[in-house]
């Protein structure tokens, strides 16, 4: 299982690359071979401030659908638009054309209470 050392991770599985205020948002290898085949990824919220935990959209997959929570309060400022045709890129590439949203952080006060890799591998059992 591919859990990269230079990502932070949430307890719903979700992996953060904070960038100065930018922080890039996926879903982690773990949680898409949970899901399965995803067949849609649903962003509603672009050009929105969320604060974190909020839902931010929706994952679908052949079994199931997963709402996604925002690791950080922010405004969603892109929606990777690749995966609209091509969801299954979050199945093949979840930490990079997988990707699914970029936020405008609005609070970094929050980012230590995101979870390290070593931290999430034993949240996962890893």
């Amino acid at each position: 299982m591919n859990i990269p050392s230079d990502l932070l991770y949430t307890k719903d599985h979700e992996w953060v690359k904070v960038e100065e205020d930018i922080a890039t948002v996926g879903i982690t290898d773990f949680a898409q071979g949970e899901l399965g085949d995803i067949v849609y990824v649903e962003v509603e919220t672009l050009d929105e401030t969320l604060a974190k935990d909020e839902v931010f959209g929706s994952v679908e997959a052949v079994k199931t659908v997963s709402d996604l929570f925002l690791p950080l309060s922010g405004e969603i400022i892109e929606f990777n638009e690749a995966l609209e045709d091509e969801p299954e890129k979050v199945n093949a590439d979840p930490y990079g054309e997988g990707w699914m949203v970029k936020l405008k952080i609005s609070d970094t006060s929050e980012i230590p209470d995101l979870l390290s890799d070593t931290d999430y591998k034993a949240l996962i059992g890893a």
